[in-house]
């Protein structure tokens, strides 16, 4: 479980995994405000710690064409006020030293995107804003290397850091899940997540849009729980097939509460 405190995290005595989800990117706030609204029903109903994602940029697209979002700026205020409306923390990914200090202003936890958990100084920069440092996992690392990104984080002196895995390279257009990597990064003594939707991309397609397999999210989540993941990772989206971004991996928001009471029931039988 989280071990540090975070304002407005709720039901952190549930016993439950934690939860990260949101849209992929903020498009809007209308629909920003929609996805915050059901999610935080459905977490405060099954008492899971919930954290709001969503991201404010979208910096690594294939196509240059592909949405990057709504304005900086604009999409920041967007998650504020998702935090301050719905008294929930608030999560969105950072992508150079420069954007730590501005997004920090508005979200309680800084996410480093998987590509880049090597950057020495971003993650120098995330450390110092004070936020918690949720860290991807590269998909072309081990998951014992990731010790170097927790250890960067705390000698900039700040400990409160989450790692996340997100799956490994499998050939050019797939990933897959090596689930030995949760409790060997749990050891590092931080929370481990898994990103259930990231896991399921194809990604390098030919026509510079990344494909994925929704359809096994439950698959995913179900085998983490069973392996003690401290908290998932899930983008959802009432529309994903007209998300304006990562769509093809997203679950849709109406099969979310189905799947999160039979993951409580998962967590409870292996406990």
């Amino acid at each position: 479980m989280i071990n540090f405190q975070l304002d407005k995290l709720k039901h952190t005595d549930s016993n439950n995994f934690f939860l990260m989800a949101g849209p992929c990117a903020i498009e809007g706030e209308d629909i920003a405000m929609r996805i915050a609204e059901k999610i935080v029903t459905i977490t405060d109903r099954l008492e899971i710690p919930y954290i709001f994602k969503g991201s404010y940029r979208k910096a690594n697209r294939s196509k240059g064409s592909s949405f990057s979002g709504i304005g900086d700026e604009k999409a920041l205020r967007i998650l504020e006020k998702v935090g301050k409306t719905f008294g929930v923390p608030t999560v969105t990914d950072i992508h150079a030293h420069e954007e730590a200090a501005m997004a920090a202003a508005y979200v309680d936890v800084l996410q480093i995107p998987a590509f880049l958990c090597r950057q020495t100084d971003l993650l120098v920069a995330a450390a110092a804003t004070g936020k918690v440092v949720n860290v991807k996992k590269g998909q072309f690392l081990s998951a014992g290397s990731m010790k170097f990104a927790v250890e960067k984080i705390v000698e900039a002196g700040n400990d409160k850091v989450i790692l996340t895995d997100r799956g490994n390279t499998f050939g050019y257009q797939d990933l897959i899940v090596d689930y030995r990597g949760l409790p060997e990064m749990q050891d590092f003594g931080v929370p481990v997540v898994m990103d259930c939707t990231h896991s399921l991309q194809q990604p390098n397609q030919s026509t510079g849009v990344t494909g994925g397999k929704p359809e096994l999210i439950g698959t995913i989540a179900k085998a983490a729980i069973a392996v003690g993941a401290d908290g998932l990772f899930i983008e959802t989206h009432p529309d994903p097939a007209n998300a304006k971004s990562d769509g093809a991996n997203m679950l849709h928001l109406d099969l979310l509460e189905e799947l999160l009471v039979k993951l409580i029931k998962i967590r409870k039988a292996v406990l």
